[in-house]
């Protein structure tokens, strides 16, 4: 069943062609993933489908009597209206009995009569599903205060009202604009999870790739005005694309063969002769327009200097901090080495942020001290965009912080070379600040980080608004970085790749170091209930052991013999899989592959070590 058509739709703006001629369409169920370049006609194409922006040409048809709900970037509510009264729609009969239930049941004095009657119609209406899911929705979103003004929120808050506004109204289809910015790592699990089980239509733009894999089996690129779908995961995407690219440039190169030959034979003829074969010259002007038609694509070079870095880097001792009360981190201590490449995770408010600002001394602990090396300098990329003047253009922007770049062994470019090399093209580095996209911002944020050359980055939610292709070239770039690394991330794919270990803020102020990446910790701990053995349960088998029995059999000796010889193999092919994972590989069936085996091998050492400790008591 057919839930939406595009036909025949352009968009232009000035001389420059954002969308050319779009068909497509979207049926029952269908998930599909929209990616392209920043500035490719993303977000341009989804306001046209939400009706928020008119094309030039071309239609948009939904289906009769179906419900199409949008979540885009910067949300806007009514002033005055508070969480409750934004998440459910007061023109559906059921979500407004909904609201007055809650109200009058939620006050510290409720009418006993009115609640009664509200209850009764509650039941009459069917209406307690409607409540369960709600709350359900509302919890993993963390919006548990309904009576909060959400002019008085933050950004990230209303994106997550917003957020369960569309999911408890139960769309037919939903169009979402970066669904991941400003959730953390589980409640992005927990989306993944409703949407990839429930059967609506969506179509989504997100630039991250496992929830993109794992909810989405299509998708549709932008490029250069023009549409191209592929019926596939990311990999699947990644390896069609760059065949797409290859038969391309071959199409390219005999056109531009044919088209030096026929340029020939026209440059022969006669100017005033007018026997040339009309269908051989506009045949020429056919092969000219496909011998240009392929333009070279913009790719980003992410190259910059590191300063060196002394053998003090930065030590944590003792550290305590919290506010109002409230115990964020408590008596943590690390000395952090050169060339560390740590990652951040936990719960929004946990404190992740607060330990950022410490590390920087912009806050003064409450208890133990920070102390930062001589050499080490801070590169620090906010998750919030920088107060740049929408008047200055980029250029003066870029000068007013350097206005050549070292980029090692003694070698300096030009300031106006660099924001060339970060797709900032000699046109646009005149333009105002205030005229950039929200993913070029974030780039020039980016550039004014690394034109310090610090060697210490520190990147709050680096890939918010970035592109998949700036985001593999910013990875390729963090993985030759020389200096210590420090990254808060909600995106698991760019963890997994870069890090090596990870602060896992886990509250009340309790931070654990855990040896791995993100993909590596949430499988430890998915096998932990199971397999992860304490102390005290090797106690209580020891105990379940006949009191008399205070030598090894022969058959046990055997076996312990056995378990000395193949528990240092287990650990060595445990090694080599964490050294497949942590190899940057982008085959998603050979990660998952390497992560099950994993998974077993843990499994498979607890029980042996287990069983060890065992006979090694007896023996």
């Amino acid at each position: 069943m057919n839930y939406l058509s595009v036909e025949s739709l352009s968009k232009t703006f000035g001389d420059r062609t954002i969308l050319n001629d779009l068909n497509f369409g979207l049926s029952q169920g269908q998930k599909v993933a929209l990616v392209g370049v920043n500035g490719s006609g993303k977000s341009t194409l989804l306001k046209i489908l939400i009706g928020t922006e008119t094309p030039d040409s071309g239609t948009v048809v939904y289906k009769n009597g179906i419900e199409v709900k949008a979540l885009v970037q910067n949300p806007e509510f009514p002033q005055g209206t508070t969480i409750l009264e934004c998440v459910f729609d007061p023109k559906d009969n059921t979500h407004q009995l909904l609201i007055d239930y809650t109200k009058e049941s939620t006050k510290a004095e409720p009418d006993v009569d009115k609640l009664q009657s509200l209850i009764e119609e509650m039941d009459s209406q069917n209406a307690w599903n409607l409540e369960q899911d709600a709350k359900s929705i509302l919890g993993k979103l963390g919006l548990n205060d309904l009576d909060q003004k959400v002019q008085n929120l933050s950004g990230g808050q209303q994106k997550r009202i917003a957020l369960a506004q569309v999911l408890i109204r139960k769309p037919d289809l939903l169009i979402l604009d970066e669904p991941t910015n400003h959730l953390d790592i589980e409640t992005i699990e927990w989306l993944e999870s409703e949407l990839s089980q429930s059967k609506i239509a969506l179509i989504l733009v997100t630039h991250d790739r496992y929830f993109l894999e794992k909810v989405t089996n299509e998708i549709i690129e932008l490029e250069r005005g023009d549409l191209f779908t592929y019926n596939g995961d990311y990999a699947y995407f990644l390896e069609k694309k760059a065949e797409r690219q290859a038969n391309e440039s071959t199409v390219v190169d005999k056109a531009k063969n044919l088209y030096r030959k026929e340029l020939d034979w026209i440059r022969r003829q006669p100017k005033a002769r007018g026997t040339k074969a009309k269908y051989r010259i506009d045949a020429f002007e056919d092969t000219k327009k496909t011998a240009f038609s392929q333009k070279k694509d913009a790719s980003l070079t992410l190259t910059a200097q590191a300063q060196r870095q002394g053998k003090k880097v930065l030590e944590i001792e003792h550290l305590s901090h919290g506010f109002d009360g409230s115990n964020l981190i408590e008596d943590f201590n690390y000395i952090f080495q050169r060339k560390d490449r740590i990652g951040i995770v936990g719960p929004n408010g946990a404190g992740k942020t607060t330990f950022l600002k410490l590390l920087q001394q912009e806050l003064s602990p409450l208890k133990g001290s920070v102390v930062k090396g001589e050499t080490t300098k801070f590169g620090y990329y906010k998750q919030t965009e920088l107060n740049f003047d929408p008047e200055q253009t980029v250029i003066d922007f870029a000068k007013s912080n350097a206005e050549v770049v070292e980029m090692g062994k003694g070698r300096t470019i030009p300031i106006s070379q660099f924001l060339t090399r970060f797709l900032f093209p000699p046109d646009v580095q005149y333009k105002p600040i205030g005229k950039l996209s929200g993913g070029e911002k974030k780039r020039l944020q980016l550039l004014e980080v690394l034109i310090q050359s610090p060697n210490f980055l520190i990147l709050d939610e680096p890939t918010n608004d970035l592109d998949l292709i700036t985001l593999n070239t910013l990875e390729s770039y963090l993985e030759s970085f020389e200096g210590c690394l420090l990254i808060v991330s909600h995106d698991r794919y760019f963890m997994d790749r870069l890090v090596e270990h990870l602060f896992v803020f886990e509250g009340n102020g309790k931070i654990s170091d855990f040896p791995g990446n993100y993909t590596q910790y949430r499988l430890d701990n998915s096998v932990k209930p199971k397999s992860h053995k304490t102390s005290k349960d090797v106690q209580n088998v020891a105990a379940r052991e006949p009191k008399e029995k205070n030598k090894l059999s022969y058959k046990e000796k055997r076996e312990f013999e056995q378990l000395e010889v193949e528990l240092p193999d287990l650990e060595k092919k445990k090694q080599e899989l964490l050294t497949l994972i942590n190899s940057g590989s982008t085959d998603h069936e050979e990660l998952s592959k390497w992560s099950a085996e994993l998974g077993e091998i843990n499994d498979e050492l607890d029980e042996k070590e287990l069983r060890w400790l065992e006979l090694s008591e007896l023996a």
